[in-house]
């Protein structure tokens, strides 16, 4: 079931500002805007999408890729989220913009060609493989990650490469998959693992990047509640473009550590090198903790671009989610794009 966590990633309802208003707004920054930004070597694991709507209400059938048969339905306009606000009182993103400006380098380089290469991508069946140094390795079939209790989790995504969203994630706490697997004491990382499948994924066929995509946390942040594994967004299941049927969503650090459509993960002793400390070790550290006050080697960090809006906003310590994860960290400065 969907529980809404009434905490400060949510607003009360009496606050929301009424439906029509909000998505009268939303269509029109959306037509003022126009999303393009990044250079090649900068991978923002967030939201990813094809078109879905015409914007003007009406429904539209999105095939999940399971079968020539299967496909379910998306409302154009959504209304399936407990505030259409962050706790900040950022508007979200629209599931429009949501789902058709990805990065997904195993399909595309191309951020606006992602959701139609990915739109037939089979997600089901599908299984998660937990080992390492746990006691209780497993291995989860979706119905199982789906039987973890759902809750709704409102996140600003900030991209490495300088634009940000604020997106309505489904999905359940990192650390109750991890619980059910009891890492030993020796366990100091989480490594994660996307599918390697050069049959539909057409940008695994490239030398492009050292496949397959693989990530990892410090256990401590692993375990941190603010890190989901995510199955869905705008109360619906996630799209192949948005890393479906499961994906990592870790808001305090930069898009391209929230790994996609994951198949393993393990408990282990050393820090995992990640796909973009192999390809470009000067540029992307294992941390790529949310900083504006260490640039990228390339760029600032200092402002972004939130997709949909004119001009450009302060960029957030930690995205704004420093009450709950600073602690983790003695220096916010190091090793926040750069390797240490």
């Amino acid at each position: 079931m969907l529980i809404k966590k009434r905490s400060r990633i949510e607003i009360p309802s009496s606050e929301i500002t009424p439906k029509s208003v909000y998505l009268s707004r939303r269509h029109f920054m959306r037509g003022a805007a126009a999303a393009v930004a990044g250079g090649l070597l900068a991978a923002c694991g967030a939201p990813d999408a094809e078109p879905v709507a015409d914007g003007d209400g009406a429904a539209t059938t999105i095939a999940t890729g399971n079968s020539a048969e299967e496909s379910y339905v998306l409302d154009a306009m959504p209304g399936t989220v407990s505030s259409n606000f962050d706790e900040r009182g950022d508007p979200l993103n629209s599931l429009e913009e949501i789902t058709t400006y990805n990065n997904y380098y195993e399909f595309t380089t191309d951020k606006t060609r992602v959701a139609p290469l990915a739109k037939n991508f089979p997600t089901a069946p599908w299984q998660v493989d937990v080992g390492g140094l746990v006691n209780k390795p497993k291995t989860f079939g979706l119905e199982e990650l789906m039987a973890f209790e759902q809750e709704e989790r409102i996140y600003r995504m900030r991209c490495v490469e300088g634009w940000s969203m604020v997106i309505p994630w489904m999905g359940f706490p990192l650390s109750k998959l991890l619980n059910e697997v009891e890492p030993t004491s020796a366990a100091k990382y989480v490594r994660f693992e996307t599918i390697e499948d050069t049959d539909n994924m057409p940008g695994v066929r490239s030398s492009l990047f050292p496949w397959p995509y693989v990530e990892g946390l410090r256990l401590d942040e692993a375990m941190n509640d603010l890190a989901i594994l995510s199955t869905g967004l705008y109360g619906q299941p996630l799209l192949p473009q948005n890393g479906a049927p499961i994906r990592l969503v870790v808001p305090w650090k930069y898009g391209f550590k929230s790994i996609k459509s994951i198949v393993k993960i393990d408990l282990v002793d050393t820090m995992p090198e990640s796909l973009w400390m192999k390809a470009a070790p000067n540029e992307y550290g294992f941390f790529a903790t949310v900083n504006p006050n260490v640039p990228h080697p390339r760029w600032s960090q200092a402002t972004e671009r939130r997709i949909g809006e004119f001009g450009r906003r302060e960029t957030l310590l930690f995205n704004g989610y420093g009450d709950e994860v600073a602690h983790l960290y003695d220096d916010p400065d190091y090793d926040t794009t750069q390797s240490s």
